[in-house]
This record gives C-alpha cells, sequence and structure tokens, in this order.
C-alpha cells in the first residue's frame, strides 16, 4: 500500500531527525525513513552536543525517534531506501524494511536527504577493533579525552598537516602515519617537526594491542612504534546513490550542492547534515543543518517567495 504524507526525511540521524522535529511541530505530515545504518556505530559516547555531552550516539538516535514519533502526524520507520523517482504530484520513495520493519513505498511533496557518508578506513587489518575506542575520526568530538596521550594520526589524504596542526592542541606527543601514501612536503614536515610532530612515512602493517587496547603502530618492516591511541582519516563518501535519478548537482568530491537553506537543484529536494559540503560534521553541527533545512521545506510547501517575505 502506498502512503501520502507531505514530506519525507531520508535518514534518521541528527540532521534527518531535527528537520522531521521541525517539520511536524509545523504542522507537516513527516515520515522518517532511516536505514539503521549510522556512521556512528562503532562509537560509544559523542561529545560537543550542548545538555548530551559524552551521550551514546545510539541513544541519542533513540531519543530522537521517539520525540519525532511522538506526535500524530510524524512516522519514524526502519527501510533501507532503494529508490527516489519524480511523481506527476511530488515523489515517491520506496524502499525495503530492516530489523524487521515493513517495506516502504510513499508518496511525498519534498524530500529531505540526510543520509550522511560512508567511510573508507585505511586498509589495515586490526584497525577496526580500536575505531570508537582508543581511535577515532572526529579531532574536535574527541580531541579532549585524548589530551597528553602519545597519539599517532593515521591517513593517507592531503589534509593530514591541517589535522596534525590541530591535535597540537592537545598532545605534545603526536607521529603522523602517511602509510608510504599521504603527501607531506618537507617544508611542512620541517614546519611540524618545530611543533614536536614526527612525520613517519614508512607503509604500516597494522594496528596493534593486547585485550582491545591498542599499544602501537607496527610498521611494514616490524618495527613498532608505541602509541596509546589516536586518529584516523577515513575517506568519506556522500550515501545518496539511491537518489541518481534525480541527476541533483554534486561538487567534485560527490556531495551534494545545495543553497543555503538546503535546497538541492531539483525544486522539493533537499539535503541536510553530512551529505552536503564539506561533509562529516559533529553531531550539532548536523542536527542545526536540519533545523535549517526544515525552515525552507515550510516556507516553500507554503509558497512563500523572497520577493514576499520582503513585502510582509
Amino acid at each position: 500500500m502506498t502512503v501520502s504524507v507531505e514530506v519525507i526525511v531520508v535518514g534518521g540521524g541528527p540532521a534527518g531527525l531535527s528537520a522531521a522535529l521541525n517539520l511536524v511541530r509545523a504542522r507537516r505530515r513527516v515520515l522518517v525513513v532511516d536505514g539503521n545504518r549510522p556512521r556512528h556505530a562503532a562509537t560509544l559516547q559523542a561529545h560537543g552536543f550542548l545538555t548530551r555531552d559524552g551521550v551514546a550516539p545510539s541513544e541519542l538516535r533513540r531519543l530522537g525517534r521517539e520525540e519525532v514519533s511522538g506526535y500524530d502526524d510524524a512516522d519514524v520507520v526502519f527501510a533501507q531506501v532503494s529508490d527516489v523517482s519524480v511523481e506527476e504530484h511530488g515523489f515517491r520513495v520506496r524502499g525495503r524494511g530492516v530489523r524487521g520493519g515493513a517495506d516502504v513505498d510513499a508518496l511525498a511533496s519534498a524530500v529531505v536527504i540526510a543520509t550522511g557518508v560512508t567511510e573508507t578506513m585505511p586498509d589495515l587489518p586490526s584497525l577496526r577493533a580500536f575505531y570508537g575506542t582508543q581511535l577515532h575520526s572526529c579531532l574536535e568530538c574527541d580531541g579532549f579525552e585524548k589530551a597528553g596521550e602519545p597519539l599517532a594520526l593515521i591517513g593517507e589524504t592531503t589534509d593530514l598537516v591541517e589535522r596534525a596542526l590541530l591535535l597540537t592542541q592537545w598532545t605534545d606527543d603526536l607521529i603522523v602515519f602517511t602509510n608510504g601514501v599521504a603527501p607531506v612536503s618537507d617544508d611542512e614536515e620541517r614546519a611540524l617537526a618545530r611543533l614536536g610532530v614526527r612525520v613517519e612515512r614508512r607503509a604500516i602493517d597494522d594496528v596493534v594491542g593486547e585485550k582491545g587496547v591498542m599499544t602501537g603502530v607496527r610498521l611494514a618492516d616490524g618495527t613498532v612504534v608505541e602509541r596509546a591511541g589516536g586518529f584516523v582519516r577515513p575517506l568519506w563518501t556522500p550515501a545518496v546513490s539511491f537518489a541518481d535519478v534525480l541527476d541533483l548537482d554534486r561538487d567534485s568530491d560527490g556531495y551534494l550542492v545545495t543553497d543555503a537553506q538546503g535546497r538541492t537543484s531539483a525544486p522539493g529536494v533537499y539535503a541536510a547534515g553530512e551529505t552536503t559540503a564539506p561533509g562529516a560534521q559533529q553531531l550539532i553541527v548536523a542536527a542545526g543543518s536540519g533545523a535549517v533545512v526544515a525552515a525552507a521545506v515550510n516556507r516553500d510547501l507554503i509558497g512563500i517567495t523572497m520577493d514576499d517575505a520582503a513585502v510582509l
């Protein structure tokens, strides 16, 4: 059976749930379709979210779902969206149920895409064993908890030096591991050295530890460099393939291009949170993005234009 609502929000993280909450409070009929594959699944605590500092991301999502579904005109369902198509009077969203949820077939006048990003980690066999406990990806989220420790920064991207500079706020014992890939110039290495940061250019074999506690980084030549934890730089890819048929404008990294209010290149389609540049963000930033997008969706459904607002 096909259901009809005013807005379908694809994605049940902080951005999607924030958009849904603000929309249902504007008396819009809202359906949230959550694939239940959060990027933060391995993270035990989220930090920097006002009034919820230290909360488990899974608990934050649970609380958000309860708040949204507590309104009569909002529903949250678990399903993996397979496609979004353009219909005569809006959009049709279809998906396969997950976690025992029913399949979804729904129509709406507007769609908010808030599916975030997927992560590709450096190819190290044991990295996932320590990710979310001793190794993290968000400096702002977890740097404070790692202050004063001997840390590793592992990555293969062009922004590794910038991230190293930020990490010097929390530790004076930092080694940057390029895995033989990340481009760090001689000048950059000398600049880092002046701050006490060492650059290790040799290839990495694995991250090592004992009883679930990280103890170091083992290089390809067998050398083990002792480290108590650190940060890894994943490659982030916007999780928006289900919307390919809409042919939305994207930037060179694949993120959806929007205006300041989250409107994409297709009228009636909006994007919030990490699906837009710059990508992976703190949870509180994503939630704020959802609120901004909700306001735009509501105004557009009413038909308010900038000229109307100026006259009023």
